[in-house]
């Protein structure tokens, strides 16, 4: 599970993101927020891989769906960051004082926990609760999100000392980097759910 989310989830990848969303905040502040990030991605990887297979059939959606979209959705987010001029790489941020406004959106959903994470998140939930018993689901979820969530802490937690060895140069390559990866995982999802629905035709 983990194998499967860490790289979709790419904490090392949106450190940087998060780092050019936050421009000119205290550390103290910073790290408030990189907590609030990581309880918030927590619990939305844990929701999707308990119930999110139940949501969406209660509205009648396949997981190969939810990858197509999720997936497009993924690639669509890397093609802005990577096109993206470096003036607007930087976007300047309202009062720190109310950071808590923006730890769900965008920081959460979808700068950290983004559409492509969400869906491999159910069909990892639908697959594990499918070969074994709800309780080994469970405790499945729980160890795999929490995995998760700390390698969140950890990078977000270190984007600064990251940026201060890469330089402006290197963070900007770095971003450009990460950006292609995400537009490859994207293709990858879209592609994985495009051979389901086909296989099922």
């Amino acid at each position: 599970m983990v194998a499967a989310l860490f790289p979709i989830v790419n904490p090392l990848g949106s450190a940087p993101i998060f780092l050019s969303l936050t421009p000119g905040y205290p550390v103290n502040i910073r790290n408030k927020l990189v907590l609030q990030i990581t309880i918030n991605s927590f619990i939305l990887l844990l929701v999707s891989i308990l119930i999110g297979s139940h949501v969406l059939h209660f509205f009648g959606v396949s997981i190969p769906v939810v990858q197509v979209a999720g997936g497009l959705i993924v690639s669509a987010t890397g093609w802005r960051l990577l096109s993206q001029r470096d003036a607007d790489a930087k976007p300047k941020v309202d009062d720190p004082a109310n950071v808590t406004n923006q730890a769900f959106y965008p920081l959460t959903l979808p700068v950290t926990v983004g559409p492509g994470s969400i869906s491999v998140a159910i069909a990892l939930g639908a697959d594990t609760v499918h070969k074994n018993s709800y309780l080994l689901a469970l405790v499945a979820a729980l160890v795999g999100a929490l995995i998760i969530a700390l390698s969140i802490l950890i990078c977000y937690r270190s984007a600064e000392r990251l940026e201060r060895i890469l330089g402006e140069t290197g963070m900007g390559v770095f971003l450009r980097l990460s950006a292609f990866i995400v537009i490859c995982i994207g293709v990858q999802i879209t592609w994985n759910g495009i051979s389901a629905l086909v296989h099922n035709l």
